[in-house]
């Protein structure tokens, strides 16, 4: 369990790590209400970098998930996060 944990937590590995804590955040503030806006930040998070991932293991790319450094540099040259 403590192995599973650590990749969670790897910015390497979880592009959306800040979408994942605002999540949790709000549901430990307003006990479970008015977090529907959190949660799709989350899953448009999750979406937007699983199609990088497949794009780029499609082109052979390694390693699939783009490190915390180079999705930062994709980030700004689109302008932000596009989710």
């Amino acid at each position: 369990m403590e192995k599973n944990v650590g990749k969670v937590r790897n910015q390497d590995i979880n592009p959306c790590i800040e979408e994942s804590d605002a999540s949790q955040k709000c549901l430990d503030t307003f006990n479970y209400d008015m977090c529907t806006a959190f949660f799709q930040s989350y899953k448009d998070c999750r979406k937007y970098w699983h199609n990088i991932m497949m794009h780029r293991k499609k082109e052979g790319v390694k390693p699939y998930m783009p490190t915390a450094a180079e999705r930062q540099e994709i980030l700004s040259s689109i302008g932000g996060k596009p989710y």
